[in-house]
């Protein structure tokens, strides 16, 4: 079966920058929308960003709109996040998953990996 496990997080200044990948293993990267989600201490599992198959369409929480962008490589199952302007608010621990619309629709989340923003 396939996993995704998410990398790439850490500590970062606020106004600074971080990126994250999202690596299939055991299978093709899916066909299907694939997502970035975010848990901070204490709040709700909350939609980050999404992109289709294609990689034409993209959808982004307010939040992180302008700041975040979200990018694909089916070739070598990758899914990316680059995470610009970073602010303390951000700090999370991020997983990936795919999606239909903003909603997480894949059987088994991944390890995820932690970005710390300090100000």
């Amino acid at each position: 079966q396939v996993q995704l496990v998410e990398s790439g997080g850490g500590l970062a200044q606020a106004g600074g920058s971080l990126s994250l990948s999202c690596a299939a293993s055991g299978g093709a990267f899916p066909r299907n929308t694939m997502g970035w989600f975010r848990q901070a201490p204490g709040k709700e599992r909350e939609f980050v960003a999404a992109i289709s198959w294609s990689g034409f369409t993209t959808d982004y929480a307010d939040s992180v709109k302008g700041r975040f962008t979200i990018s694909r490589d089916n070739a070598r199952n990758t899914l990316f996040l680059r995470m610009n302007s970073l602010k303390p608010e951000d700090t999370a621990v991020y997983y990936c998953n795919t999606v239909v619309g903003r909603t997480p629709v894949g059987n088994y989340w991944g390890q995820g990996t932690q970005v710390t923003v300090s100000s």
